[in-house]
């Protein structure tokens, strides 16, 4: 079979005029071929039938190609069908009409679609117009230039350019439609298109999912250039609506315009944003260039010249983004004006500046209100000092006063210039020294030495929703560090309540602003005095000092998993009928010594000489104890005088829900009375 070139071909139809001239002259002509070659074209085991059609003025085309490649619109071994009609016109061209099927084609491009072709020879011109549907694809070019052509798209399914995008980056179109009138060249190097283009309702995604986007319009002027070492990108479009991400930046693009131009160029290392420029008038402004290595994931990123609005910024392009770091469903208001830098291993350098700011996390674990001033980091060299205040500061729901701080950045670290106090709950908290190591991904990444003095307890109950009682916690905390996700606590806190003092010890909180912080530490109970403690929280009534431990406390999201407690009122003192029924329901036990019902209810109150009771949690489990423990119980109250009462417990293992159940009835006055 004969293998057929010509560089005047531009597809095989013209090789179709040419044996047309010869059947319009006989019965008809056959041709078999095993490659037929074109400028941007190749097919192979090829069958072409042509017949003088019924008319006897025109012939009938049919055309098999079991393998056709054009790379400049990367469609590589789809197979085709043409069946048409072919003839002249009253100019003198070559026409040719009828039914074309793709199979194989990137996005189902022509599987039932349509061709008509025109070929000027006298002009040096040929037409194509592709159509399926309400889409339709054009092309035109000159006949001795068949590497040019002029492409007009229209209601085109983004699907159907999936080709042509494989050959700039490794995403694919999912959806939407575009029209485009481009330009397009044929080199031997690759191909340079330009042109006008609009996009209705389009997404597309990466094997990574660092660059995507979903129901996007948009319309602007794009130029592709694929020639030489590495593909280039310039786009300037116009966007209204829908999602877009690159790399860590996420819009949810409002209906008005929003400007957006980049330049990009990729390789097989990667992909480089080398200019980027957002406008979006009430919300974000930036200038900026991103990375992205072979694998889709960033590698330096670089905002310049950022201007941003709230709540407009935070709602459009933030809220994703701060949800990723743990702060959800923030409430914000004001401005902020800075750049950023940072690399795969993490920033480099930042700087921002506001007159008024406020952040506050939804779930009242962080935030800020009027934050005014700036910061000025970067992880090489000197920069000026700047100066960061706020009207009032909320961590862990907890309110803090108005205050100002001095900061310097020196070769990556950035410190607090001097001490800073900070009012907190009628109390203060004094900051003795902070440092910053913001580039550090891993490790020690901030250091600190705090003093806390006279913060009002009754004002931390009302902030937390706890029961409210009096007293006030101090206490140094010689060496805060935030190493990898966890701070570690050198030193304690103190606690003075209930006219006693609890300590808090070996303090350390993983994933602080998570959704499930864990805290571990000790606590040390010292001369707690009962009567009040038990006045708070509805026990009822027992008077004398407890002290105890509870080591080895783990709370994960600020509820108890593990933890051995121990606690003891070894004093003597005096227990209500309420106080007995409650300790007698928490150990699962019952009134011992011989006492009926219906005598204990004589008495409102009764001496004891001492008060224990211990638990060990883990899992959902705890392991019960008291002051005397049995082979199947203990005691938790040992009696003193008359009538001589004694408190056993009889359950060990306690399923910890139901204790808390137990507890909650206990505090609240609903624990059952002794029958």
């Amino acid at each position: 079979m004969p293998r057929v070139s010509s560089h005047r071909c531009v597809i095989l139809l013209i090789l179709i005029v040419s044996f047309g001239q010869v059947a319009s002259a006989c019965a008809g002509v056959a041709l078999t071929a095993t490659e037929v070659a074109a400028a941007g074209l190749r097919l192979e085991q090829l069958q072409a039938d042509i017949q003088p059609a019924d008319s006897g003025k025109a012939l009938r085309v049919h055309l098999i190609a079991a393998r056709a490649d054009v790379p400049a619109l990367g469609w590589r071994r789809v197979s085709l069908s043409l069946d048409g009609v072919l003839g002249r016109d009253e100019r003198g061209r070559w026409l040719l009409d009828g039914p074309l099927k793709v199979r194989g084609a990137p996005g189902g491009a022509l599987t039932n679609g349509t061709l008509r072709l025109v070929i000027d020879e006298e002009a040096n011109t040929l037409e194509a117009t592709f159509g399926q549907g309400k889409a339709s694809a054009g092309v035109a070019m000159p006949i001795d230039q068949p590497t040019h052509a002029q492409i007009t798209l229209k209601n085109l399914p983004a699907g159907w350019l999936q080709g042509l995008l494989a050959g700039v980056w490794s995403g694919k179109a999912t959806a939407g439609q575009i029209d485009a009138d481009l330009a397009l060249d044929v080199l031997d190097d690759g191909l340079q298109t330009s042109g006008q283009f609009g996009l209705a309702g389009v997404g597309f995604d990466t094997p990574a999912g660092t660059m995507a986007g979903q129901k996007l319009d948009a319309s602007g002027r794009i130029g592709i250039d694929t020639t030489g070492q590495r593909t280039t990108i310039d786009l300037d479009t116009t966007l209204r609506g829908g999602d877009i991400l690159l790399g860590p930046l996420y819009a949810r693009l409002p209906e008005h315009p929003v400007q957006l131009s980049l330049e990009a160029r990729g390789s097989s290392a990667g992909i480089d944003i080398s200019r980027l420029h957002l406008v979006d008038a009430d919300a974000l402004q930036l200038d900026g260039a991103l990375g992205f290595s072979a694998d889709g994931s960033l590698s330096t990123l670089s905002l310049d010249n950022v201007q941003a609005r709230f709540p407009a910024a935070y709602e459009r392009y933030g809220k994703t983004w701060l949800a990723g770091l743990g702060f959800k469903d923030m409430r914000t208001a004001g401005s902020i004006s800075g750049s950023w830098q940072s690399t795969a291993e993490g920033p480099r350098a930042f700087a921002f500046t506001t007159q008024g700011l406020d952040l506050i996390d939804g779930e009242g674990r962080l935030g800020v209100s009027g934050l005014h001033g700036g910061l000025d980091w970067s992880a090489t060299g000197t920069r000026p000092a700047t100066r960061l205040g706020w009207r009032a500061l909320q961590v862990y729901r907890i309110p803090n006063g108005a205050a100002q701080a001095g900061w310097r950045s020196d070769n990556g670290t950035l410190a607090l210039a001097q001490p800073l106090d900070i009012p907190v709950l009628d109390g203060k908290l004094s900051v003795r020294s902070l440092t910053l190591d913001p580039a550090r991904a891993r490790g020690k990444r901030l250091e600190t030495s705090l003093v806390l003095t006279q913060v009002d307890m009754a004002a931390l109950c009302r902030a937390l929703g706890w029961p409210e009682f009096g007293g006030t916690i101090a206490g140094a905390v010689p060496a805060l560090r935030y190493v990898d996700d966890r701070i570690e606590l050198d030193g304690g806190l103190s606690l003075n309540v209930f006219d006693g003092f609890v300590a808090v010890t070996r303090m350390s909180l993983q994933q602080p602003f998570g959704d499930t912080p864990a805290f571990v530490g000790d606590v040390t109970l010292d001369r707690l005095d009962l009567g009040t403690l038990t006045g708070v929280f509805d026990f009822g009534n027992i008077t004398g000092r407890m002290h105890g431990r509870i080591d080895d406390l783990r709370l994960v999201n600020w509820n108890p998993v593990a933890f051995k407690a121990s606690l003891l009122a070894d004093g003597g003192g005096r227990i209500s009928q309420q106080a007995v029924n409650n300790l007698t329901s928490v150990g699962g036990g019952a009134v011992a010594a011989g006492l009926q019902g219906a005598v204990l209810k004589l008495f409102k109150n009764f001496g004891y000489k001492r008060i224990g009771l211990s638990c060990t949690l883990a899992g959902e489990h705890c392991s019960m104890g008291g002051l005397g423990d049995g082979k199947d119980s203990y005691t938790i109250v040992e009696g003193s005088g008359l009538p001589r009462l004694t408190v056993v417990g009889h359950q060990r293992d306690v399923d910890w829900p139901t204790l808390v159940r137990r507890l909650k009835s206990a505090t609240e006055g609903n624990a059952p009375v002794i029958q």
